[in-house]
Parts: C-alpha cells; sequence; structure tokens
C-alpha cells in the first residue's frame, strides 16, 4: 500500500504552490488544463485524500472548535484566544489552536487538517502573506461545504461570513486627535505595508484628523515598516533625520522599540515627543516611560466570536437563510506616561 501523501508533499515534489495544486484538485479554470491533469495523475498515482468536510458528520457536532491565529508574539492575538477559549468552555467546546506564522502555506493546510470533520467551526484571523496574495480560496471552499466561519481583527470584504472588528479609521482618529489638542504639531506615523487592511484603516484615520484639523500632511513624517520588523537601520534614520513631535505606532512592538530610538536620540518622552500605540499590552504597560495605547479589547473579542460561532453551530438547522454580520467593537485610549495626562 502507498503510503498517503499531503498537499504539502504534493507541491514539493512537482514544485508548484500548494495553493495551485489546491485549486487544480478543485479543477479551478485558474490552472492550465497541463497542469491539473499532472497534479490530479501523481494525487491519484499515490492515492490522495483530500480532508473534505464529511457529509456523514454534518449533523453530528464533534464540540470542538479550530482556532487559527497568525502569531502568538503580539500580545493581542493572545488575549483574543482566551477570551474564545473562555466563553468556549462555558459551552462545553474544546478549542484547538493552529499558528500560521503569517504564512499563506501554512494557514491552507491548518485549515485542511482541521477541515476534516474534527471541528464544527473556525475562528480565525488573516496571515500577512494570504492578504498580500489577496487569495481566499481555501476560506471560501470551507464555507461552500457548511463549515461555519469567523473572522476577527484582519478581515476582508472578499470573504462572506462573520466577523469581530474594532473601528480602526476611529481609533486612530481618536489617538491623533489627543495628540492635536495636546498642542503637537508635527506628528508621525510608524505603520507599515498597504496591504494588510488594520495598518491600513489605521492610516487613513491618522491622515483624516490630520486634514480636518487643517494640519499639513508630510510625506516624510510616515514610516513604513515590514511587518516582521527586524532591522532597525531605516527607523534609526527617521528618528536622526525627521523632526516630530509626537508619533502614532500601528502597534505596541513599533511603539516600545521607537520609543527606544528617540531616547537615543537624545528625545525626552513625553515632553519632546509623545507616543501612541495600540494594542494596549504588557509591553504598553511595562515600558518606561508606561505607554498610551488605544485597547483593542481582545478577549471581548474573542469572547464576542466564540459566541457568534456557537450560536452559528447550534442554530444552524433553524434558521432557513443564513444571515451574516459584522460586529464592531468600541476601543477605547489609555492614557499614560508618553502623552500629556
Amino acid at each position: 500500500m502507498k503510503k498517503k501523501i499531503t498537499l504539502k508533499q504534493i507541491a514539493r515534489e512537482l514544485d508548484v504552490s500548494i495553493s495551485t495544486v489546491s485549486k487544480s484538485l478543485k479543477n479551478s479554470d485558474e490552472i492550465s488544463v497541463e497542469t491539473k491533469e499532472r497534479i490530479k495523475a501523481f494525487a491519484k498515482f499515490y492515492n490522495y485524500k483530500p480532508n473534505n468536510i464529511a457529509l456523514s458528520l454534518k449533523n453530528k457536532r464533534t464540540k470542538n472548535i479550530g482556532v487559527i491565529i497568525p502569531d502568538i508574539v503580539h500580545h493581542f492575538f493572545t488575549t483574543v484566544f482566551r477570551g474564545i477559549e473562555q466563553y468556549a468552555d462555558t459551552k462545553g467546546y474544546n478549542v484547538i489552536a493552529c499558528v500560521s506564522d503569517e504564512s499563506f502555506d501554512k494557514e491552507v493546510i491548518n485549515m485542511e487538517m482541521l477541515a476534516n470533520g474534527s471541528i464544527d467551526g473556525f475562528i480565525m484571523a488573516l496571515s500577512a502573506e494570504t492578504q498580500l496574495k489577496n487569495d481566499y480560496h481555501h476560506i471560501k471552499e470551507v464555507i461552500d461545504q457548511g463549515m461555519p466561519l469567523v473572522l476577527f481583527d484582519r478581515v476582508t470584504d472578499d470573504v462572506i461570513c462573520d466577523k469581530v472588528v474594532i473601528n480602526d479609521f476611529e481609533a486612530a482618529y481618536m489617538a491623533v486627535e489627543k495628540l492635536i489638542k495636546d498642542g503637537r504639531k508635527n506628528i508621525a506615523l510608524v505603520t507599515t505595508e498597504t496591504y494588510l487592511n488594520v495598518s491600513e484603516k489605521r492610516a487613513q484615520g491618522y491622515y483624516r484628523a490630520l486634514k480636518d484639523y487643517n494640519l499639513p500632511l508630510d510625506k516624510n513624517l510616515v514610516l513604513r515598516l515590514p511587518f516582521q520588523y527586524e532591522d532597525e537601520s531605516i527607523s534609526e534614520n527617521f528618528f536622526r533625520t525627521q523632526k516630530m513631535d509626537a508619533v502614532l505606532c500601528v502597534n505596541e512592538i513599533f511603539a516600545v522599540r521607537c520609543m527606544r530610538l528617540a531616547q537615543k536620540n537624545g528625545l525626552s518622552i513625553p515632553e519632546d515627543v509623545a507616543f501612541i500605540g495600540f494594542t494596549d499590552g504588557i509591553l504598553s504597560r511595562l515600558a518606561n516611560p508606561a505607554l498610551t495605547s488605544v485597547a483593542q479589547h481582545g478577549e471581548k473579542m474573542g469572547a464576542v466570536a466564540a459566541k457568534m460561532l456557537i450560536d452559528k453551530i447550534e442554530n444552524e438547522n433553524l434558521v432557513e437563510e443564513e444571515i451574516f454580520r459584522t460586529e464592531v467593537l468600541e476601543s477605547t485610549l489609555i492614557e499614560r506616561e508618553t502623552t500629556n495626562n
């Protein structure tokens, strides 16, 4: 008997992407006939069996839900997971967690692994690479097969499902407005790639606040860093060459690292330059000085996402026409030592 082969192994053996293999086995028109035939023949020879949701399990609940988060380093995602787990426990559900590590391929593999009848539904935030590729076929396939899914924080309009977010535009606007009312005139933005929808919405809130308060937009005060921020040379040069009296950072890791660079260049916080970040995690509270932050209330987001999913799972046979909704949670500005109180 031939050893069972996985989607990842097929991709590696044929030197194609996991996405190409998945689409070929689904007979997608996006893939050439020649490539589809080659992949299908290889899969058949090695007796590949896709992990589709077993129809026989449709009315049998496992009392398990799958959670896929992009990263375990960011405090926000761990708090969301805690909220999911706490609510799920009250309803008698177990939680199976996977980490995509910001990888599209890992996200696909995680979904395929979990969507084989071992869970009743998904809660997930999109990986950075999935947003970069703008490829959501694996998520749409799961939904099409009848699996309930809730997206949180990192979402996309291309996938029709239940979602839980904060209003990132309004949150950033609120933060910049606070800085302006404190008398700050040269406010910088430290953000990341435009394809990350959360960061881009925060950037748009920053732009609008400057416009509404008649402050000029200086493009030299907008610093875009890779989401996996390791090389500090760019940001070091930014704080050495640009004149600013306040900085809005789209996450607390960026904020704490940039605070250190500002201090390294002789700036006092908040006397010379004020800082506001997002997340309000451990880093924000323990930074020196303590960081003013936009709280995203991760535990509440997780609990709301879990409730939305479990309600959908348990009422799936009672609803004639499926209705999807987006729950928008209110963010809070937690003022600490990096701004004028």
